[in-house]
């Protein structure tokens, strides 16, 4: 919309400060089914000033209430009853969730309104086919997809809410400790569903710093000494973890992951319906997202071509959320961002020369990586490139669809093709670890079937004559993208009679070839 485009000025850190402060202020209350929204706030109101509030389905209504003043919830919560324990015993842990129920429900169904719903789901892919029918372009279809995928602001809320409960927790043990979201709930690329990412932060925004200054003494606190960094952030995460499995109210299959490379807790958030992973925090994770945030603001083609390849790839199976030799998210929306800067005039920049425009403060050197770029957007200069999306998107498929992944790197630091430094089938550098490879799990087969999957679309949008599909109500532009392939075979060994050309042989045998392997896997399970 043009108020997110009008606040995207803002800072990630300035846009994170603003978002926990809010959630701080926050309550979600189980509302009654027959409710009356003006008694409501009505009644809150009594509380202290609301300032904005919203109501969404979960296993019954809910509403997400957001008061000026942080007191008001202190006030709230001193009005608030524990529950009786007839069969249950309870918890007393308080925390900022809340059941209310009317205490004489006959009078009050009288002046019942029906309450306005915020999704918090996006449509099903047939539906949204439907919808991308009725567009006049790809690249309004693209933007159709966009608005009904991206996470909306009340989702946004929701999620900072979920961490804010979760640092209600922590702070009991770590009084000064913060939980922040990370990863696609923060980088504009989140899409409605997907989990959220969060950690548990302990770094003092440095307050302490200045103060250590001053006086004769060097002072610091005794704490516990443990032999490495990695199993402190274990131990936390076990109590932690523990805490909320066993306090937490609405979270539920608490699974404790702790000897995985990046130890962590997952636990499903019933309250705000979330999946959630919280982990301790990891710099880079933070300074990835950013960078993403960054991308993601500069220019509104950016997110529109992400979100589109990434359904996409969704469709056809190429992406899966059980982890495995498949192209993550990630790789891909890196992918898309490559692309994007080998446009010719890019339409963003490369990530030596955003650190180029870093001032002092945006200086960060992490575990020996220079993790260094500007956070200011105002610094970086808007793209000349003028390109609509349904030349970007024609053009996405064919630059991979003709890329030699044998040789060849994709590397978003220089914007550049580079010569792999070793040999797996598909080598994208970590933007900011740069002995890593993001898509080191990804193998041949999977990489050839993105390869034939991007020819194949390549080659729909060019043959395509939008006038007579409109005509005939067949899928057209992105809609025919978004119907798997295989669906159309017969059309497909159609449209190749008499076409001799070898990449089309390759295209059907690799085709068959991914059908024969995915089947023997299948079998194989």
């Amino acid at each position: 919309t043009d108020a997110e485009v009008s606040t995207r000025n803002k800072t990630f850190a300035e846009v994170q400060t603003e978002r926990l402060d809010q959630a701080e202020r926050t309550v979600l209350i189980k509302c009654p089914s027959r409710l009356n929204e003006k008694k409501l706030l009505q009644y809150l109101s009594s509380h202290g000033n609301v300032k904005s509030h919203f109501f969404f389905e979960n296993r019954g209504i809910s509403a997400l209430i957001e008061f000026s003043e942080k007191s008001s919830i202190a006030s709230l919560q001193d009005a608030v009853g524990i529950p009786g324990a007839s069969e249950h015993h309870v918890v007393p842990f308080k925390s900022r969730l809340f059941t209310f129920t009317l205490k004489n429900p006959v009078s009050q169904h009288v002046e019942e309104t029906p309450l306005h719903l915020s999704p918090q789901s996006h449509i099903p892919v047939k539906d949204l086919i439907e919808k991308l029918c009725l567009a006049d372009s790809i690249s309004s279809q693209m933007y159709i997809l966009l608005n009904e995928y991206q996470l909306t602001e009340e989702n946004i809320r929701l999620r900072f809410l979920a961490c804010s409960l979760v640092r209600d927790f922590a702070r009991a043990y770590f009084p000064d400790s913060t939980v922040k979201p990370f990863g696609s709930s923060v980088n504009t690329f989140g899409k409605l569903g997907s989990d959220v990412d969060m950690f548990l932060d302990f770094r003092d925004t440095g307050k302490h710093a200045t103060k250590m200054k001053k006086g004769p003494f060097e002072m610091e606190y005794q704490m516990k000494r443990l032999p490495s960094e990695r199993l402190a952030t274990q131990r936390i995460l076990s109590v932690i973890g523990d805490c909320l499995d066993n306090f937490g109210p609405g979270c539920a299959n608490v699974q404790k992951i702790l000897n995985a490379r990046c130890p962590l807790v997952k636990f499903s958030h019933q309250p705000t319906g979330f999946q959630c992973d919280l982990s301790v925090s990891n710099s880079i994770a933070i300074r990835s997202s950013e960078l993403l945030y960054i991308y993601g603001c500069l220019d509104s083609r950016v997110r529109a071509l992400v979100f589109t390849i990434r359904c996409w790839a969704r469709v056809h199976g190429l992406t899966n959320s059980a982890p495995g030799t498949w192209i993550t998210n990630f790789s891909l929306t890196m992918m898309v961002m490559f692309f994007l800067q080998r446009r010719s005039p890019p339409i963003i920049p490369t990530l030596d020369q955003l650190k180029e425009l870093a001032g002092e403060k945006d200086k960060h050197i992490i575990g020996g990586y220079d993790c260094s770029f500007v956070s200011d957007l105002r610094k970086i200069k808007p793209t000349k490139n003028t390109e609509t999306l349904d030349v970007l998107l024609g053009e996405f498929f064919e630059y991979f669809g003709n890329f030699d992944f044998r040789k060849n790197s994709i590397n978003l630091r220089k914007g550049k093709e580079v010569n792999k430094p070793e040999s797996s089938p598909l080598y994208i550098w970590n933007p900011f670890e740069q002995d890593l490879n993001i898509s080191k799990n990804v193998n041949q087969p999977q990489l050839e079937k993105f390869i034939a999957m991007a020819r194949e679309s390549a080659w729909i949008l060019q043959k395509e004559d939008k006038t007579q599909q409109m005509i005939n109500k067949e899928p057209w532009g992105l809609a025919a993208l978004l119907i798997p392939f295989g669906k159309n075979s017969s059309k497909m060994k159609n449209r190749m009679k008499g076409i001799g050309s070898e990449t089309i042989r390759s295209l059907l045998d690799s085709l068959k070839l991914n059908n024969a392997s995915s089947q023997q896997k299948a079998v194989g399970k």
